[in-house]
């Protein structure tokens, strides 16, 4: 695991139950504000039993990225929903009322 990876889990484990950030955010937080994605990639090699609540990084549209592995899109979120996360017909949900700032 790379250092880079190891301030990625660490950001993100800060992040709130109900809440969402974007992977340009979470690389700006850890000092690489251009590696959104390195940010993914280093999210999409987490383990299954994984601390790191991943489901909680979202695009900068608020929307889930797609994913190659099967399911794994639907089951992000089904997670963030059960959490309270709403969506809008477009996939979308709204930076003002689920974002994370984490100086705020």
């Amino acid at each position: 695991m790379t250092a880079f990876s190891e301030r990625v889990y660490a950001c993100v484990r800060r992040i709130p139950k109900g809440r969402i950030i974007n992977y340009g955010a979470v690389a700006a937080l850890v000092g690489t504000p251009r590696a959104a994605r390195g940010v993914g990639y280093a999210l999409s090699h987490l383990p299954i039993d994984t601390d790191v609540p991943w489901w909680r990084v979202v695009n900068r549209r608020g929307a889930i990225s797609t994913s190659r592995r099967s399911g794994v899109a639907q089951r992000q979120r089904a997670i963030l929903e059960r959490e309270g996360v709403e969506f809008n017909v477009e996939g979308e949900a709204s930076w003002e009322r689920f974002g994370w700032d984490p100086h705020g």
